[in-house]
């Protein structure tokens, strides 16, 4: 480390400054046995809390337990997945273990477990782990590794200050973004009640609207199948799958290509207006995800992941925010077939029912959404910058905390030398 610190502060290797675990590798074997105890695993440690909501078992001998065992203060470091994510745990009334992807880190005399906490999220934002994240795929943080990080370290009454001034701020910034968050969530379900509203779903129709099936008012039709034969040949063409489908519209910034002869080219060439459904999903909210082509890639046909409507005796717009109904509030994801995966199908699709109002209701429905939806993503848009300033300050309060610039110097706040120097004598 090249960075100057404030008078009074040293650098320290973390190994030397606190004690280091990694947790019990996970077995077969484990998973049953006359000791079943519950773990944390890196799924529930998140930034300052721990998840309970999904909390695992596994066996552990009565060694084990003593070993693994965690304590109020203790802290717990994701070694893998998003590195050095970390919470305290604070719990004295519960038994709880912990998994090999995390570092249970128990620091010594003089230092806070909070300094800790917050170095390491300041060093994962602040790229400081640099080439000791290792993997090429999921990025790890071996416990050696972990223990040769370099740490700036304060006197121990300056930790605690400074602790304390990021807590206060961080809790201002986590009420904020807590406001934030609600008011996503409010703009989410202003838009389910706009379109359940718009198509009378849980009303009854007026006189003039009529109740049929998609495939009385559109064509409906499965995309062409991928098959090895059609990996290569002297016509290939670009093609849309489920990937390319999303509540954003159409992405189209990784589109694969397969060969479509002329007869299979006329079949499933995509014309401009024609509306894209996302045939299948894990999620239910996602099956009959909708998007509208309109002619951006030349010769582009469509894969079986997609169905294809084309509207005939419909506005084609109101046939778009219908199904965009129908596939958010997971309407579509209940008319599927499968368990897992569900998938809606063409038969599915053709038969699904659509009530249909008269032509200039139509209209003014397509109207009324277009414009709401526009307000709704502006407000969105505006939400989404003001938490990205809150994560802005976040850095920002970290960065002068451990630059000594966040409270004031304590002039008799002591030597982090002094201090280092008691711990090394006492390790």
């Amino acid at each position: 480390m090249t960075v100057d610190l404030p008078r009074g502060w040293a650098w320290a290797r973390f190994g030397d400054v606190a004690d280091t675990q990694l947790g019990k590798m996970l077995s077969a074997k484990s998973r049953q046995g006359l000791g079943p105890m519950p773990y944390l695993r890196n799924q529930n440690v998140q930034w300052h809390h721990i998840d309970f909501s999904n909390v695992a078992s596994m066996d552990f001998t009565d060694d084990e337990r003593a070993k693994y065992r965690l304590q109020p203060g203790d802290l717990l470091i994701c070694e893998g997945g998003e590195v050095g994510r970390c919470a305290r745990w604070t719990q004295s009334s519960i038994e709880m273990c912990f998994q090999k992807a995390l570092h249970r880190v128990r620091p010594r005399p003089g230092i806070e477990t909070g300094w800790i906490e917050f170095f390491m999220r300041w060093a994962a934002e602040t790229g400081r782990f640099g080439d000791r994240v290792q993997g090429s795929t999921i990025a790890h943080l071996p416990q050696r590794d972990l223990r040769a990080l370099e740490v700036p370290i304060p006197p121990s009454a300056e930790q605690q200050h400074i602790v304390g001034a990021i807590e206060e701020h961080f809790s201002r910034l986590d009420a904020t973004e807590s406001m934030l968050e609600r008011g996503l969530r409010s703009v989410a379900a202003f838009r389910t009640s706009l379109l359940t509203d718009a198509f009378k779903v849980d009303g009854t129709l007026p006189q003039d609207w009529r109740r049929t099936e998609i495939g009385e008012v559109a064509r409906v039709q499965l995309g062409r199948q991928r098959s090895p034969q059609h990996h290569a040949g002297p016509q290939m063409r670009p093609y849309l799958r489920a990937a390319n489908v999303t509540w954003a519209g159409l992405s189209l910034g990784d589109v694969k290509q397969m060969n479509f002869d002329e007869g299979d080219f006329e079949t499933y060439r995509l014309r401009p207006g024609d509306l894209l459904l996302n045939e299948a999903s894990g999620s239910p909210n996602e099956v009959g995800k909708p998007a509208v082509w309109n002619g951006e890639i030349e010769s582009c046909c469509f894969q079986n992941t997609l169905l294809r409507l084309q509207a005939r005796d419909i506005d084609p717009g109101y046939l778009y925010w219908y199904c965009y109904m129908a596939a958010l509030t997971g309407r579509f994801g209940e008319a599927g077939r499968g368990v897992n995966i569900r998938h809606l199908g063409k038969q599915g699709l053709t038969r699904f029912p659509i009530p249909v109002a008269p032509k200039v209701e139509q209209e003014r429905i397509v109207t009324g959404l277009e414009e709401q939806f526009q307000q709704s993503s502006d407000c969105e848009a505006a939400i989404h910058q003001a938490l990205e300033r809150t994560h802005a300050l976040r850095r920002s309060i970290l960065s002068a905390a451990f630059s000594g610039r966040l409270v004031r110097q304590r002039a008799d706040g002591g030597s982090a030398s002094a201090m280092l120097e008691r711990i090394g004598a006492g390790s």
